[in-house]
């Protein structure tokens, strides 16, 4: 699906238009001849930009879509008797359900959600923001009453056309000082940090890192860098691995890594999975965990107790994260709380210390 460009300059008298036909559902009252009009093309073209693009000449597509930004319009796919009807759907984009630090949360959301009498429409990103996008423009047009989203390192355009539409959005594992609407996460840069004061109290001279590449890994990384300059530490290596993280990818990786830097101690693992992988790694080259290599995980995953020796990892309550994601938007849905309020909720995390550091 084709990305849709930033918004046209603002115009007040647009803008105070749309403002009156939105509801707490979004800008249901806007029709295909609203948006053809501001473009100044007929309701025809307006139809093929959605559905045969290349159709369409260049200058009047981008125009149109200009509009359809600015608006915050949605084609319905839905049959014309039910349109006017609250879809009682809710959409969630999440990266993946295969590693239970999501699926987790995606469960007690979708229960929490079912209770109040709204079905969760599940969408897999797959970590990728440009997937994330063609993803959102697909469940639109489902006309869901509401959004949740996994991390808040969105495209622009993603925000723009969220905030647009009008309808509740709720960001979870993640924290910013500048959410699309409302926000239930937790600060991974602050993770980075302290797992890194962690080892570095277990006697961690040489820390190293195993890590994926996506946004939220990325400022796990940069607390854990941070925080171990602040202590005199600047050559951190690492062995940065494409997501999803996976045992098989953290026996590989160890290895590789030390084949650069015999000299390392100790390994924080952007995953549970890279850990129990960078474990079996460790006992086949004969390395004492954690006399010779503390490593230590993220997530707490139910094997991290069960692995020799057991794991130290990072725990966050993804339950926590799920249940309150769920009371935010119906909070917002049944008017409990005014549109313009944003709601903010840090659930916070835990170091927990066992046998591999």
């Amino acid at each position: 699906m084709s990305t849709i460009k930033p918004p046209a300059p603002r115009d007040d008298h647009t803008d105070a238009t749309v403002r009156a036909k939105r509801t707490r559902g979004g800008p249901k009252g806007l029709r295909i001849t609203d948006v053809a009009a501001q473009a100044g093309v007929s309701p025809i073209t307006v139809s093929r930009v959605f559905n045969n693009p290349e159709s369409v000449a260049p200058e009047t597509l981008e125009r149109v879509r200009q509009v359809v930004q600015k608006l915050g319009y949605v084609p319905n796919r839905l049959a014309g008797g039910l349109s006017s009807a609250r879809s009682r759907l809710i959409a969630a984009i999440v990266p993946t359900i295969s590693h239970s630090l999501f699926s987790e949360t995606v469960q007690v959301f979708s229960e929490t959600m079912s209770r109040a009498g709204y079905e969760v429409l599940l969408a897999l990103s797959g970590y990728s923001a440009s997937n994330e996008e063609s993803l959102l423009d697909t469940v639109l047009s489902r006309r869901p009453e509401g959004v949740l989203l996994t991390g808040v390192a969105h495209t622009d355009s993603l925000r723009e056309r969220l905030r647009n539409v009008g309808i509740p959005v709720v960001e979870t594992w993640d924290m910013t000082d500048a959410p699309i609407d409302m926000l239930v996460g937790f600060s991974h840069y602050e993770i980075g940090a302290a797992v890194a004061t962690h080892l570095l109290e277990r006697g961690a001279r040489r820390p190293a890192l195993v890590s994926a590449n996506d946004a939220r890994a990325r400022a796990r990384r940069a607390g854990f860098r941070e925080r171990l300059a602040q202590a005199g530490i600047e050559d951190v290596p690492e062995a940065l691995v494409a997501p999803p993280s996976s045992v098989a990818v953290g026996k590989r990786a160890l290895p590789e890594l030390l084949a650069r830097a015999q000299d390392i101690d100790a390994v924080f693992c952007g995953s549970d999975l890279l850990a129990i992988g960078a474990l079996g790694a460790a006992r086949a080259m004969g390395l004492q965990v954690p006399s010779q290599l503390a490593i230590c995980g993220f997530g707490d995953l139910e094997f991290a107790t069960e692995t020799t020796p057991q794991l130290t990892t990072v725990r966050v309550d993804g339950t926590r994260i799920g249940v309150n994601a769920a009371r935010f938007l119906l909070d917002r849905l049944s008017g409990e709380h005014g549109a313009d309020e944003h709601r903010f909720l840090d659930v916070g995390f835990s170091v927990v210390p066992r046998e591999s550091t």
